[in-house]
Formats: C-alpha cells, sequence, structure tokens
C-alpha cells in the first residue's frame, strides 16, 4: 500500500512538474510571438513614416513643376491632388484584396511560423 501512495505522489509531483514547464513554455511563445509582431509593426511604422515624409516633398516638386510649366501654381497643385484622388480610388476599389492578403500572409507567417 505503500509503494502505492508513493507512486501517486510521484505522479502527482511529475504533473505537476508538467503543467508549470507547459505554463513556462507558453509564456515564452507568447513573449517571442508578441516581440515579433512588435518588431513588425514598427518597420512598418518608420518605414510609412519616411515614405510619406519623401512623397510630401516628391508632391511639392511635382506640384511646383506642373505649375511651372502651366504658368500657374495653382493649376499644379489642383493637379497633383487630382492624382493623389485618382491614386486613392483605384486603390480603394482594387486593391482592398491585395493589402488585405499580404497583412494576413504576414501576420500567419509570424504567428504560425513555429
Amino acid at each position: 500500500m505503500d509503494g502505492v501512495k508513493e507512486n501517486l505522489s510521484e505522479i502527482k509531483s511529475n504533473v505537476k512538474k508538467y503543467i508549470e514547464t507547459n505554463i513556462d513554455y507558453f509564456q515564452l511563445w507568447g513573449f517571442k510571438i508578441t516581440t515579433r509582431a512588435l518588431s513588425l509593426l514598427l518597420k512598418v511604422f518608420l518605414l510609412s513614416l519616411f515614405l510619406l515624409l519623401s512623397l510630401i516633398l516628391l508632391s511639392f516638386a511635382l506640384a511646383f513643376a506642373i505649375g511651372e510649366h502651366f504658368q500657374s501654381y495653382t493649376l499644379g497643385f489642383a493637379s497633383v491632388g487630382v492624382i493623389y484622388i485618382l491614386v486613392s480610388l483605384i486603390l480603394y476599389f482594387f486593391g482592398r484584396a491585395f493589402i488585405d492578403s499580404t497583412v494576413i500572409r504576414k501576420f500567419s507567417d509570424i504567428f504560425f511560423k513555429d
């Protein structure tokens, strides 16, 4: 009878260690996934910021160039505005599926890679 009690005590101890080990593993796994996702978001944010600044400066250059050509800066800036409206409409109607699939693919690579 003592042998059975010792075995049950040993099994209980092993199960407790197993559960604690699994909890530690999933905490580390969650930390790894979180850091990868945050790293990706930070990269995307910084890249977007610099691209946006570049786009603003290039837009001013284009607006002034078009304005110089038409001898009216108002027409130059209006032309650039119309170009942005057209690009926005095209992206709204045709780019949604591409953007959604890219985002889903990228995040699924992060979460389900391991």
